[in-house]
């Protein structure tokens, strides 16, 4: 006989308000406690300092999860100037400080040099892996290994309060952009050095903290009405692709890509991934081939076409 499932199967997505001093993991395990989820993930993680909005996927909604991986964020930031740390924020020892005084003018100057695309090399405490080891295991073991450098994108830095010793940010950048990393560099232009002493994820792809609840919220109404009424905080699976284009078949058709055929259909753009929708429910993703065909590239297994509902009205 097979081993039994554990867990609810429950399918969407839920924004969290991630508390600080907790890892994104240890949160995510937590809220699957709560909603009592046979399968969840999240969406990449954010540094135990961080808080904010930390989408985690539940059951089918899993299989989106790379697109939330791969959304444009945004983030508030406090950086500390005269301190630079190993890490690039409070969480590790300091390794220099500096008694120079910079001016708003000097700040000014350096952070235009942040926006639109920048290089990075990612630092020593990130989750990257070095044959197979993440880098931040090695850097508390106090090793260093070379890291590439990459392109990524400053969509907007904007500079909200300066208070000379301390700088508020706000940043919209694309996926793989350290904000840590930032604020290293930045202290180091200044030679003054600087490190993120607050972050706050303000939005991952069409999430924003508007949507985001707070697990205490989560484990008062759980405890007071049992897991099914979480299911009331998760949204759409399809909210995680809503900027791929949508295509909605009739039934016969999408029953088609059900079974892995490509098809022919109305209205179909002339290339890319698109979202599919089996008369306005939501299967899965699929890709425009050469021919002008449409092809099944992910595909949802929801238990039931009434799975997908109007997203929630969360508070925290």
């Amino acid at each position: 006989m097979g081993k039994k499932r554990k867990g609810r199967n429950v399918h969407g997505i839920l924004v969290l308000d991630k508390p600080g001093g907790a890892s994104s993991n240890h949160c995510l395990q937590r809220v699957k406690r709560l909603l009592d989820a046979a399968k969840a993930g999240h969406t990449g993680s954010l540094d135990p300092l961080a808080t904010g909005v930390l989408p985690l996927c539940f059951g089918e909604a899993t299989k989106v999860s790379q697109f939330l991986l791969d959304a444009d964020k945004s983030y508030r930031t406090t950086v500390r100037l005269g301190v630079k740390t190993a890490s690039g924020d409070s969480e590790s020892e300091t390794i220099s400080t500096s008694d120079k005084q910079v001016t708003l003018e000097e700040v000014e100057q350096c952070l235009e040099y942040f926006r639109g695309e920048i290089t990075q090399v990612p630092p020593m405490f990130s989750a990257l892996k070095h044959q197979g080891v993440p880098l931040y295991k090695l850097a508390r073991e106090g090793k260093e290994v070379e890291r590439k450098a990459r392109v990524v994108r400053v969509d907007r830095l904007e500079l909200l309060d300066f208070r000379g010793d301390e700088i508020d940010l706000e940043i919209d950048c694309s996926k793989g952009t350290y904000i840590r990393a930032i604020a290293d560099d930045l202290g180091d232009m200044l030679g003054c050095g600087g490190h993120v002493i607050m972050l706050r994820r303000l939005q991952s792809g069409s999430f924003t903290e508007a949507q985001a609840v707070n697990i205490e919220a989560l484990e008062k109404a759980a405890e007071a009405e049992g897991p099914e009424v979480l299911d009331n905080y998760l949204h759409p699976s399809d909210l995680a692709v809503e900027n791929l284009e949508m295509v909605d078949l009739p039934s016969g058709t999408a029953e088609f890509i059900r079974h892995g055929q490509a098809v022919i259909a109305r209205g179909l753009p002339v290339s890319g991934e698109v979202r599919l929708y089996d008369e306005g429910d939501f299967f899965g993703i699929g890709k425009i081939l050469d021919d002008g065909r449409v092809a099944p590239v992910r595909l949802m297994n929801f238990l039931d076409k009434g799975s997908i509902k109007p997203a929630p009205k969360c508070c925290k």
